[in-house]
């Protein structure tokens, strides 16, 4: 009888604690914060510092990609002859 006095005690506990969790609604701010915490914590192996790397440092992927076109004209025009 005692047990079954705790195992129905217990499943109350259970079953009210999960219609809480699920009645339960986050405000919006702490979803922002937490989607902002897991795109810090997913690029945390990139370093603080790609974050404030400047422009300039960088060239621009259109002249990378003109450059490997242009080797490759340049390939196969020297296989055509």
């Amino acid at each position: 009888m005692k047990s079954w006095l705790i195992s129905v005690a217990v499943l109350f506990v259970i079953a009210k604690t999960l219609l809480w969790i699920k009645g339960f609604i986050l405000p919006v701010p702490v979803y922002v914060l937490a989607g902002a915490f897991l795109a810090i914590a997913s690029n945390y192996d990139k370093g603080v510092k790609t974050l404030f790397r400047t422009e300039a440092n960088q060239q621009p992927e259109a002249i990378n990609q003109k450059a490997s076109l242009i080797e490759e004209v340049n390939l196969l025009k020297s296989s055509q002859k």
